[in-house]
């Protein structure tokens, strides 16, 4: 089984110590990319929800070489990792999620001379589970204490409705969060202890804050707000924090005790800067307080300079979400809303590398009224193409779960935030993965300037790039196109239409002419219609020598080569959305939506019905060789489907995936899944496996609506117990060494059972049967031998006499 699509911009990254690691939160999981590739080379597996905060621990000069990080997850529970191993360390469980987590210990050097550690304190954004009225607060501000592993008992630092991103100072000495209009500092004790003193003021806005970042060395707090301002106040907590009050008992000092209003805010000045048009998404000051960094949805990362004012910019083409500066002050990420991730160089800006994930699905697809497909798979090599925000194609492959090249469809100056006038809906690959065709949509603006376009694009044999080969402008006419699909074998595709019309399309390669474009170009072969019928779904036979069309109830079958009308078949309850034919074989699938759901399996040879089952299907795909296929289905009422059970549907879960034969209406396995809703599912031939007897083995892609996915083997019947396999791109950096000693030569050792049977055991070492083990325990190649404190008990064993005795 697989994992793959996840979301490399959930939460904020860390560098190590030495900048040479990247941690992402991915997931379930902590993802370590190296810098110098790009590529990600370990991962931190343990949690069993979304990964919030991961903050690697500090190393001084001498001591950089350590990776130790603290993670914190929805599963309630803070973790302790040694991310070089990778190794669990120590596990804290605070029973309630936990949305935000930071370490103000961990900013201070650590205190030298001291006869023992002092107590570590995490200051955790966590929701309160008793709490069950929707008016009431349920997420709170806590204080735990990592050494105990404990939360620290009464102190709660504040409460809110809604989850708080908690911001700590690079010195450690304060730490703070956005709350509406305004904005709480606390400072936090020189001796932190369970129950010390936490002294907080307010500083308020007339607009709603929605970030805040500390300056590293002065009392500098700069926060931004949903208009696009940038409020910096200097000289904050003059009067509250420089008090020698004393509270006992843990209780906190609130700032009211002092009237502050916006015109009595504690401090000497606030400054306001405005150059976002939109809300600010990023602060961050550099490592010398000199400037600060501003980001937001237009894609664009500010660099103001804090004494002047001066600014310069630098664009990414994507909202920005995170920045982060390493220990090392020329290098630093910024995190993108298209699930991208840039190294950069300052104060150059350069972009060293770029970690792309899997693009998040297109809202304006989720608001585009007409028919749309936003992703196509191309089974054989494992690569998805995905419409993107900004007019792209994305090739992305499954197997390594990283970007192959993007692929611009429409020459525009995206901008994000801007309104959307020109959408790509649908994307259709040919079975080689090739040849690529897409729809691009130019939408109306008051019933006028609407633009189809159907392109065409080819890829070279020895690069997964596409360049265009064909423009067809309305290839419709005033119609929206239904479906694309192309013919398994031979240079032709169809793409039907609601316009009661399909056109098939052949490409002219083997005519030679001067121009190379029109050489390679796709001209339209015939057109069909049936009764003057919306055309809703097409698919060819596995050899191509039939053509099945939905005439909006009714299949149609042609003969694509002469454009014959061969057969029709039945009629439904509602417009076919999907036709697949299964492999190889006769049969032929149809899905159907509306308020009369169903899947229906027609066999070729009797023309009929051969058997059909009404469900919600959202996708089916076919095996490639075989008579099975896999089908998407909604759990619309869980109360009423019996097989789903209460802790299936507390989970989330509104989907399921069902596997038949396609001769018996009796599904062979089925799983539950999550965002099901906007999934699919595909077949996929998976290059380097294959079965005991030959034939290759065909592994099944879920992709739900986030554009997550799993691979896995539906035949297997040790599916649950499979483990991740690790793919062939987690490999180190030539210039970083990730694994040390016998590691590092031969690899992980499997874990060995140092508690065998005691029978077999005294069997074994009894003199009486005339064996040494002594003498032969040590031979062997050497790279399967175990390590010497493995051995060395088996070893000390058999040196030893055992009495028959001892076994009763």
């Amino acid at each position: 089984m697989m994992r793959g699509g996840r979301s490399l911009v959930s939460s904020r990254p860390a560098f190590s110590n030495d900048g040479k690691k990247l941690l992402l939160c991915t997931a379930n999981s902590v993802s370590i990319f190296s810098t110098f590739t790009g590529l990600q080379i370990g991962e931190l597996e343990g949690h069993t929800a979304l990964v919030t905060s991961v903050i690697v621990v500090p190393g001084t000069t001498s001591s950089k070489i350590l990776c130790y990080c603290w993670t914190a997850s929805l599963d309630g529970t803070i973790r302790y990792w040694d991310f070089a191993v990778p190794e669990l360390m120590k596990t804290i469980s605070i029973n309630a999620p936990i949305h935000s987590m930071v370490l103000p210990a961990l900013a201070c050097q650590l205190i030298e001379g001291a006869e023992r550690p002092l107590d570590q304190f995490a200051y955790i954004s966590s929701q309160d589970m008793k709490q069950k009225d929707e008016q009431v607060p349920k997420w709170q501000i806590l204080k735990c204490n990592l050494t105990k592993s404990r939360l620290c008992g009464g102190v709660i630092l504040a409460k809110s409705k809604r989850p708080q991103l908690i911001t700590v100072s690079p010195s450690g000495k304060y730490l703070g969060f956005c709350e509406k209009h305004k904005i709480r500092i606390w400072k936090v004790p020189a001796k932190d202890s369970d129950h010390a003193v936490h002294k907080t003021i307010r500083l308020h806005h007339t607009k709603e804050l929605n970030t805040l970042a500390f300056h590293p060395s002065k009392r500098i707090v700069a926060a931004g707000d949903v208009t696009g301002r940038i409020l910096i106040w200097k000289h904050f907590g003059e009067r509250m924090f420089s008090v020698t009050d004393k509270l006992e008992n843990g209780d906190v000092m609130d700032a009211k005790e002092r009237p502050g209003v916006r015109g009595d805010d504690d401090a000497d000045l606030c400054t306001t800067w405005h150059w976002h048009s939109t809300v600010v998404k990023v602060l961050f000051f550099s490592s010398d307080g000199a400037y600060l960094y501003s980001g937001g949805r237009e894609g664009v990362l500010v660099v103001w300079q804090l004494d002047t004012g001066r600014k310069k910019f630098a664009r990414f083409g994507s909202p920005l979400k995170y920045f982060t500066i390493s220990s090392d002050p020329s290098l630093a990420s910024v995190s993108c809303a298209d699930n991208t991730l840039h190294l950069l160089k300052l104060p150059s800006m350069e972009i060293l590398k770029t970690i792309s994930g899997i693009q998040f699905p297109s809202s304006a697809l989720k608001t585009y009224n007409g028919s749309s497909c936003d992703a196509a798979l191309d089974s054989t090599a494992g690569i998805v193409a995905i419409c993107t925000e900004n007019c792209c194609i994305q090739l992305f492959s499954l197997l390594d779960d990283r970007e192959i090249s993007l692929v611009r469809v429409c020459e525009r100056n995206h901008q994000p935030g801007d309104e959307i006038t020109v959408i790509v809906n649908m994307v259709a690959l040919s079975l080689d993965g090739c040849t690529m065709a897409t729809i691009e949509t130019r939408l109306h603006e008051e019933g006028i300037g609407g633009l189809i376009s159907l392109k065409f694009w080819t890829s070279g044999s020895e690069s997964k790039g596409f360049s265009l080969s064909t423009v067809i402008y309305e290839p419709h006419r005033d119609a929206g196109v239904s479906a694309i699909t192309f013919r398994p074998a031979g240079k032709m595709a169809v793409s039907s239409s609601y316009g009661a019309d399909f056109k098939i399309w052949v490409c002219s390669s083997g005519v030679q002419l001067e121009d190379p474009i029109i050489n390679g170009g796709w001209t339209c072969h015939a057109v069909g219609s049936y009764k003057n019928k919306p055309m809703t779904a097409a698919a060819f036979s596995a050899d191509g020598s039939v053509l099945a069309v939905a005439a909006e109830r009714v299949i149609t079958l042609w003969d694509p080569d002469r454009n014959v009308l061969v057969a029709t078949i039945g009629e439904s309850f509602e417009p076919i959305s999907s036709l697949s034919f299964v492999g190889k074989s006769e049969y032929l699938l149809s899905l159907s939506k509306g308020s009369n759901p169903q899947l229906s399996v027609w066999s070729m040879s009797k023309m009929s019905t051969s058997w059909s089952c009404k469900m919600h299907a959202e996708g089916v795909s076919c095996a490639m060789d075989g008579l099975s296929f896999a089908v998407l289905a909604l759990l619309c009422d869980p109360a009423r489907n019996k097989a789903a059970s209460n802790e299936a549907s507390l989970k989330g879960v509104d989907g399921v995936i069902l596997l038949y034969n396609v001769e018996t209406p009796l599904p062979l396995a089925t799983w539950f899944v999550k965002k099901a809703r906007g999934g699919r599912i595909s077949f996929v031939l998976p290059t380097d496996k294959s079965e005991a007897d030959g034939k290759q083995l065909q592994m099944l892609c879920y992709m739900n609506s986030d554009h997550e996915y799993v691979l896995f083997d539906p035949y297997s019947e040790q599916l649950h117990n499979q483990k991740i396999i690790q793919r062939q791109r987690l490999v180190q950096s030539m210039d970083e060494t990730g694994r040390f000693g016998y590691a590092s030569i031969y690899g992980e050792l499997p874990e060995f059972d140092l508690k065998p049977n005691q029978t077999s055991l005294v069997s074994a070492t009894l003199p009486s049967e005339g064996r040494r083990p002594w003498e032969t325990i040590f031979s062997g190649p050497s790279h399967a031998l175990p390590p010497l404190p493995k051995l060395c008990s088996s070893f000390i064993e058999s040196l030893l006499e055992r009495r028959t005795a001892a076994v009763e």
